[in-house]
């Protein structure tokens, strides 16, 4: 039997051309008016997935 895909992951994360893997960071959905513009900046690009988390995700992706 084939191994589906995580539905969950293929959500949240991106392989990109070259193979890396970018996610959104939370904080950026609502109570923006509190936070300062610095941290709303930081949030607004994607971020890499870390070293130690591609193996597990490369399992759920069936990378």
């Amino acid at each position: 039997m084939k191994q589906k895909t995580h539905s969950g992951t293929k959500k949240r994360i991106k392989v990109t051309g070259s193979g890396k893997m970018m996610f959104q960071k939370a904080a950026k959905n609502h109570l923006l008016s509190s936070k300062n513009k610095r941290q709303k900046k930081v949030n607004r690009l994607g971020q890499l997935v870390p070293e130690g988390m591609k193996k597990t995700f490369k399992r759920l992706l069936n990378i």
